[in-house]
This record gives C-alpha cells, structure tokens and sequence, in this order.
C-alpha cells in the first residue's frame, strides 16, 4: 500500500533502528566485558567502553592484559562498523528527504483516520479523475486510491487525499477507513478487479454503498451479484447519453446541468425520511408545503419497497423511508434539508464554487 519512496522511508526507519540496536548490544558487551571478565567497577567499565567506541584515544582506565587488549581492538572495530552503518544511513536520509516523506506520510495517516462518512475512489484514471472532478465540486470528503506513483502523485498536486496501493486488498481498504465510508466507487479498468473490491468491501462494511464500472453486460451482471449496489457502464452508459444528445439537446443541456459541475443555478439531492425525526410522516405534501416553505419542487419519491412515484401530485403522502428526490438552488435544498431532518441529521453538501 505504499509507494516507492514510502517503502525506501521504512526500510531506512528499521535500518537505523537496527543499526541504533546494534549499537547499544555492542556497548552492553563491553561494559559487561570489562565488569565480570576484567572485574572493574560499573562506573570503569561503562567509561572504558565509551572511550573505546568513541576512539578518542584516553589510553585504559585500568591496565589491560593481553587478552583484555585484544578484545579493546575488536571492540573499537565494532564500534566503528556500527557507527559507520548508522552515519551512512542518516546521512542517505538526509540528502533523499526520507526524513520529510516519513513526516508526510505520518500527516496523511491522521488525515485518512480523521475521516468519517467518506466516499472512497479506487482508480485514478480517466474516469476516477472525473468523479473526483465532481466529488470536489461537490465538496464531499473522499480519497483515492491507485497502484500507479504518478496517477498517486497527480491526485496529490490536485489536492485530493490520495494513496498508493493495490484496492482489491483488505489492508488497504481498511487503510483507508472503508468501515466508516458511506460509498465505495470501484472505478479500475478490468471487471474482475472491480468485482474483487466490491467483495471486499461489502464484507469489510455491509452497509458501504459500492458502484462499480463495468466493460460489458455480463460483468453488470456478476457485479450485481457480487454486491455492488449500481453498475455503471462507460461504453453503454455514453451510448444512451449520445443517442439522447442527438435527439433531444435541451432536455441533455438541462439534466446537465443540475446533475454536474460546480457553477449551477439549481441542483438535484435526495433526503432519505426518518420517522423518528421527520415531523411530516403520513401527511399530503400539500399538507406538508414543503414548496411553499423552501421553494425546493419534489420531483419523484421512491417507496421503501422500491417502487417510484414520478412528478407525485399534492395528495401524494409522505411516508416512513421515503427517498425523496428534489430540485432548488442550493439554498432552496439546504431549507428543504431543514425540514425533512433526513437519516443521522446530515448536513446538506454545500458545493464549493456557490
């Protein structure tokens, strides 16, 4: 799940480690050397071995036999390897910024665990970088993630949180926090990568919303089945949308532009109706005068049971569960999010560029 530089920090991180541990092994054996073998006192013992893996050339603190000064000698020349390998990797981590990497990846750790409520995007290409596009102009939190530097490294210089790693991975999904994202996009080029997310996911959080890309009609098939909670098509999904820019361009322009983009005069959402909150449960939306009281239209309301009720009429009651679909300009829905109180009190997205 790291990058390449990453990798380099750690290994550097457990190679000074090493080097520090080695260290302290070689001075506890001349200490303990020149204390039960020469038979010093403590203090003698831990000055001799100072000097001696410091070569500062204080001559011995009490007289050496022969035996004693061989181990001197093979003392200091495990001090000095020692002590080589330990300036050798500092000085590496000085001029490589290992030092700076390690203090970015500790930041980008707490920022990924700070996250709550997040949207998660594996695969920055071309599709990836425009949901980011859109998740950005939204102003949602979310994060990235690609096995590729520079796609990792372009995401970054977007400002967008980003990691590199390999998303059909459970330790890096739960690097990322996928137990408390709210939607997963699983957005890679092959299917069965795709597929091996959505799993992971689902298993690691049931309750994530999973979208995943999809090349043909058989993996939307495989990807509904293995958990995925809509299936997206680019091939398909741009017939349908070219076919209809053709025939009618008005109506293409208009559901455009409240769908996408940041610079737009009115916008969709939907509010999810709690009954523990919602103080309209069971009654007429002209009873409710949700447009009267926040300018924002209902569109459609889709039941708990699935079924949708298109351009619902003022008789239409409003129920436990309900998904309502409305239109308003953002200060419209923010109102009409007011009076719903939908599911966890959520805050309304407040797009970036309003």
């Amino acid at each position: 799940m790291y990058s390449t530089l990453e990798q380099k920090y750690l290994r550097l991180q457990q190679e000074l480690v090493g080097g520090a541990i080695a260290l302290f092994g070689v001075f506890l054996t001349g200490t303990l050397w020149y204390k039960l073998v020469e038979g010093w006192g403590w203090s003698d013992a831990i000055y001799m071995t100072v000097i001696t893996l410091a070569t500062v050339g204080y001559g011995e603190t009490q007289p050496l036999g022969h035996r004693g000064r061989i181990f001197t000698i093979v003392l200091i020349l495990m001090g000095v390897i020692v002590i080589g390998y330990i300036v050798n990797r500092f000085t590496e981590a000085l001029i490589q910024g290992y030092f700076q990497e390690g203090r970015r990846l500790r930041q980008l750790k707490r920022l990924i665990e700070s996250l709550n409520q997040h949207y998660i995007i594996c695969g920055f290409g071309r599709t990836g970088r425009q949901i980011a596009l859109e998740f950005d102009a939204e102003g949602i939190p979310f994060v990235t993630i690609d096995s590729g530097l520079e796609q990792v490294q372009e995401a970054q210089a977007h400002g967008y949180v980003a990691v590199q790693g390999d998303a059909t991975l459970d330790e890096v999904l739960l690097a990322v926090g996928v137990e408390r994202a709210i939607c997963l996009v699983a957005a890679l080029p092959r299917d069965a990568e795709n597929l091996y997310i959505v799993l992971s996911a689902k298993t690691l959080n049931p309750n994530i919303r999973a979208i995943a890309r999809a090349n043909s009609e058989e993996a939307i098939q495989k990807l509904q089945r293995g958990g995925a909670d809509a299936v997206v098509s680019p091939y398909i999904t741009g017939g349908k949308r070219m076919a209809a820019a053709a025939l009618r361009p008005q109506v293409m322009d208009f559901v455009d532009g409240i769908l996408t983009g940041a610079d737009r005069a009115f916008y969709m959402e939907e509010f999810l109706i709690d009954p523990e909150t919602c103080p309209y449960v069971g009654q007429t939306l002209r009873e409710a005068k949700l447009r009267s009281q926040s300018g924002a239209l209902v569109l459609a309301i889709r039941r708990a049971d699935g079924s949708l009720i298109g351009g619902p009429t003022g008789e239409t009651i409003i129920m436990a569960r309900d998904l309502l679909m409305c239109m308003g300009t953002a200060e419209q829905l923010r109102e009409i999010n007011k009076l719903l109180c939908p599911i966890n009190s959520k805050t309304l997205r407040r797009p970036k560029h309003t």
